[in-house]
């Protein structure tokens, strides 16, 4: 059976969307949807099929094509109305970060995708990256122990123009999704609470705080620091973030790129332990790194039943992360992680 897929928010993103579908088997692009029509018809030049609904009403474009699935491409504050108009239209919805713009959005639509019995999973596609997946693997294995902390550094000198130099909580609300996403996939744990503090350094090019710390007790008892700027010159991490993760028995460091180190601990016998360098295992993904990775997940789960690893369900909990870190930063007090 061929899936019929509707695309709404046609900017740049949406293309890397498409270039990924059309590799798919028993997939079809049947509809394409923008508040701008020009950007619509676009994007049905460039991958539609023969007869492809092009339109600016959302409604009447899901009344018209009929999809089985919606690829959300839209700005964060048009998540929610289009995961509820494509939800209530019967349609599975794979939508891209965040969630949604607000936490009460966010309870809502995965309440909506439940009663649906749809799948609404979100585009984390730093989960698929073959280094974390041998990082995460090693971890799951028990090398380093119980895991008591791990610190992520991400520390980058974007100049973007537009919206994001005059945005609110810009590093947190923009990007810090990611991070936090990974810090929940390697640890095996929940979010329990933070203290978070944000400010905007000498010299930034932002109009509000570029900058933030925070500290995340997790539900295993383990501690997660985040350390982030969007106003750092020089030395840049990669966009994966740096990392340190540390265990009772070793610890392990990964660069964001292919940059994997291990030590654990061989014998316990003096001020320092003997420690040996550990490999890392050599991991067989089930599906391509990024983008393709979630989207192949998804169509493959859709087809089969199973349920995607960025399933709204997950992906709310790194979401309240996000709201809970703002949060704390504008009371100035830790506040408990709820969703």
């Amino acid at each position: 059976m061929t899936l019929k897929i509707l695309l709404v928010g046609c900017g740049g993103m949406s293309k890397k969307w498409l270039e990924v579908a059309q590799e798919i088997d028993d997939v079809a692009l049947v509809g394409f949807v923008d508040i701008r029509l020009e950007a619509a018809e676009e994007r049905a030049r460039e991958f539609g099929v023969e007869g492809a609904v092009v339109d600016t009403d959302l409604e009447r474009a899901l009344a018209t094509a009929q999809p089985d699935i919606v690829f959300d491409c839209s700005i964060p504050e048009a998540h929610y109305p289009v995961t509820l108009a494509a939800l209530a239209h019967g349609c599975h919805v794979l939508g891209e970060k965040p969630l949604a713009d607000t936490l009460d959005h966010a309870r809502e639509m995965v309440a909506a995708a439940q009663s649906a019995g749809k799948l609404y999973a979100v585009m984390q596609n730093r989960r698929y990256d073959r280094h974390l997946l041998r990082l995460k693997t090693l971890i799951n294995a028990g090398k380093l122990g119980t895991l008591t902390t791990i610190n992520s550094d991400f520390y980058i000198g974007a100049h973007f123009g537009g919206f994001r130099d005059v945005m609110p909580h810009v590093l947190l609300l923009d990007m810090a999704i990611h991070t936090l996403d990974v810090a929940r996939y390697i640890s095996n744990a929940d979010p329990v609470s933070v203290y978070c503090k944000e400010w905007n350094p000498a010299g930034s090019w932002y109009a509000r705080d570029a900058s933030a710390i925070a500290i995340f007790e997790m539900s295993n008892g383990l501690v997660y620091t985040y350390r982030g700027s969007w106003c750092a010159e020089g030395l840049p991490t990669t966009w994966e973030a740096d990392w340190r993760i540390i265990g009772t028995q070793g610890t392990a460091t990964w660069d964001g790129a292919d940059g994997l180190a291990a030590q654990i601990v061989l014998k316990a016998d003096g001020f320092f332990s003997t420690v040996t360098d550990q490999e890392f295992p050599m991991v067989k993904a089930r599906y391509p790194e990024g983008h393709a990775g979630v989207i192949h997940e998804f169509i493959t789960c859709v087809q089969t039943g199973e349920v995607p690893q960025t399933i709204c369900v997950d992906n709310i909990k790194s979401l309240a992360m996000v709201f809970a870190a703002i949060e704390s930063a504008e009371r100035g007090v830790p506040v408990d992680v709820v969703w």
